[in-house]
């Protein structure tokens, strides 16, 4: 799957491929982030997804990022890893202060933008994952500094349709993968 969802190509060949499993954790975490976020659901926050956001998150999209780096795919490695790392610290720190909050995520925006660019021509679910995700750190980031609820929804949101995107594009390349042809549009 590396840089896109291929679907068929190469999919019983490539069995060192982590990325699937890397956009599935990412999809569904940040799924659970952001639908969390945006207080659809009585008396939970985003504080309420730092288990999920800690093992799904943190544990198997570094574990993802490692395998994918060992197979010699730079892109989603340092992706995942680094993505790994901000969902494990994100969870770690619970009770951070406004300030801090918005920094964390204002730095971590710049991860994501880096990630934007170098996937532009990667194709849309690329560019869609991680542009989705830049906008949702940025707006989630100046929610924190205002003590903005109503930001802080928007970049749920924002979140939970980044997470969608990526879940889609996991689930199109395990299925594109074992029906050995192109059942899910990837392109």
């Amino acid at each position: 799957m590396s840089n896109e969802a291929t679907g068929a190509q190469n999919a019983r060949s490539s069995g060192a491929d982590a990325g699937s499993l890397g956009y599935l954790a990412l999809g569904l975490t940040l799924l659970a982030y952001g639908l969390l976020s945006t207080g659809i659901f009585s008396g939970t926050g985003a504080k309420d997804a730092a288990t999920l956001a800690h093992l799904v998150g943190g544990l198997t999209l570094f574990v993802a990022g490692l395998w994918q780096l060992r197979s010699g795919e730079g892109f989603t490695g340092t992706a995942f890893t680094s993505l790994g790392a901000f969902w494990a610290t994100w969870s770690a720190a619970g009770g951070a202060g406004k300030n801090a909050a918005g920094l964390f995520l204002l730095l971590w925006a710049l991860l994501a933008l880096t990630l934007t660019a170098a996937s532009w021509n990667s194709g849309l679910f690329s560019r869609a994952v991680y542009g989705l995700l830049t906008v949702s750190l940025v707006v989630s980031a100046i929610a924190a500094f205002g003590s903005s609820g109503g930001l802080a929804k928007v970049g749920g949101w924002l979140a939970a349709l980044s997470g969608l995107v990526a879940w889609y594009w996991a689930t199109a390349a395990l299925t594109n993968s074992g029906w050995g042809r192109a059942a899910l549009p990837v392109k």
